[in-house]
Parts: structure tokens; C-alpha cells; sequence
């Protein structure tokens, strides 16, 4: 999974892709370095993000869907967090949600995912992103994060969405401190038993600054291989990362390797 941030102020990117061209170019960029999907996103969700409305996050994404749909055959997800902005996504050509905010008690999200039959992922997070880094605490962060998928599936299939539309997504970095993200990235193969397909995203997140010193997130690359690599060795089903040509050769070393 690609990642295209059509944001201004994402932690890595933002600003490089506001143009949907410039968008554009980068998603068939990404399909040519052998990307499945592209993930796109218009609102940021690092720590202490301000929210975007509606209206703005919608004149980011939509444009930029419907020109991939127009000109490439790439298989499209849209990252929001909000029901009208996934609806009006789907309609446009996306067939996958990546919602962060899977720990919403309104249904009218997952009613939309069961109306629509699009992919859906489902994220823990705690808290919101302009709190979730707020000395996040958990009994036992691995147990704390099955019992959270547990309920919230629940709620999810009241509401009409099928099993088989489900994936889950620990959420690296959303809530967590260094050693919460470790131990959950340790208990990768222990999350199978959910018995939904995995996606993990921890592209250049800052846990690497704090384990490694390095500051620049386009620099963080290498541990993030090796955290792609670990993840799929563990049955993860999916990678997100902004880094595709190198995740891609990484992973096609590991699978020859396997094989």
C-alpha cells in the first residue's frame, strides 16, 4: 500500500502532492515501482494535527481519485476518518476505507462500508490525534489492543459489514510509546488470531528517532524494511509505506528467500 498524502502538513510529505498533477504523477510513479494499492489521504492524522472540515478534505481527495480511475487500473483506498468523505470517495472509484478512527461508537461509517461492500480497515487508536501522544497508557498494550478489535468487531458486523471486508491495523505510533509499539510489533503472529488479515504501517514514523536518533524522517527507511520484513515473516498481509521501490525489492528478497 502506497502512500499518497495530499496534504499540506503530514509528517513526512505534506505539501509535496497538495496539486492533484503533482498527486497524480506520484500514484503512477508509485504503480511503475509495483505498488498493489494507493492510499490516499487528505487529512493529516500525525500527532496534534488540527482537523480538517469536510468540504477541504473532500476538494483534496475526490479530484485526485477521479483522475486515477480515469487513467490507471491501480486499485484505490481512501484514508479519512469521516462518512461522507469515504462515501463521495467510493463513488468516485475507491473500493477500500482506512479509517483510523475505528474506535467510533457511531455506526453511520460502518453502515456506509456494509451499503457500499468496500474494503474496510479498522485501526486502534487511542484517543484522537490531538491527544492520542498524551502519555498513552495501557494494562497490557498487546491484550488491551485484542480486546479492543473484539468489541469494536462486534459493532462492526451489527451493523452489515462482512467478515471478509475486514482488515485490522494495529496503528504503530497512534497512542503508543516506543516500548508499547515494540511489544506489539513483537506480537505480530499472536494478532492472527483475530482472524482478520493484518495491514502495518510504520513508515518513517518517529518511534525510529526515539530507538535510533534519526531525525529525518526520509532517512528512516532501513528500519523500516526491517520492520516490513519482521511483519510479514510474522503473516502480515499487507505493508504501508511511503518508501515503495524499496519495500517492494525488500519484500521480493524475503519472498525468494522463503521460497
Amino acid at each position: 500500500m502506497g502512500i499518497l498524502n495530499v496534504t499540506p502538513d503530514s509528517f513526512s510529505d505534506g505539501g509535496s502532492y497538495v496539486d492533484v498533477p503533482k498527486a497524480v504523477d506520484r500514484a503512477l510513479e508509485m504503480v511503475e515501482e509495483g505498488v498493489d494499492l494507493v492510499d490516499i489521504g487528505g487529512e493529516s492524522t500525525r500527532p496534534n494535527a488540527a482537523d480538517v472540515d469536510v468540504a477541504e478534505e473532500l476538494r483534496r481527495v475526490v479530484p485526485v481519485v477521479e483522475a486515477l480511475v480515469a487513467q490507471s487500473s491501480i486499485t484505490l483506498s481512501i484514508d479519512t476518518r469521516k462518512v461522507r468523505v469515504a462515501r463521495e470517495a467510493v463513488q468516485a472509484g475507491a473500493v477500500i476505507i482506512n479509517d483510523v478512527e475505528a474506535n467510533r461508537q457511531d455506526p453511520s461509517m460502518w453502515e456506509w462500508v456494509a451499503e457500499s461492500g468496500a474494503g474496510y480497515v479498522a485501526m486502534h487508536m487511542q484517543g484522537s490525534p490531538g491527544t492520542m501522544q498524551k502519555n498513552p497508557q495501557y494494562d497490557d498494550v498487546v491484550e488491551d489492543v485484542i480486546e479492543f478489535f473484539g468489541n469494536q468487531l462486534d459493532l462492526i458486523f451489527l451493523s452489515g459489514v462482512k467478515k471478509e471486508q475486514v482488515m485490522l491495523d494495529v496503528g504503530i505510533g497512534f497512542g503508543k510509546t516506543l516500548d508499547h509499539n515494540i511489544k506489539l510489533l513483537r506480537s505480530l503472529r499472536l494478532l492472527q488470531s483475530l482472524g482478520h488479515p493484518l495491514l502495518l504501517g510504520v513508515s518513517r514514523k518517529s518511534m525510529f528517532q526515539t530507538l535510533l536518533g534519526v531525525e529525518s524522517p526520509g532517512k528512516r527507511t532501513p528500519a523500516g524494511l526491517a520492520c516490513a520484513c519482521w511483519a510479514m515473516q510474522q503473516g502480515v498481509g499487507m505493508i504501508r509505506t511511503h518508501d515503495v521501490t524499496e519495500t517492494v525489492q525488500a519484500l521480493k528478497m524475503w519472498d525468494a528467500l522463503q521460497s
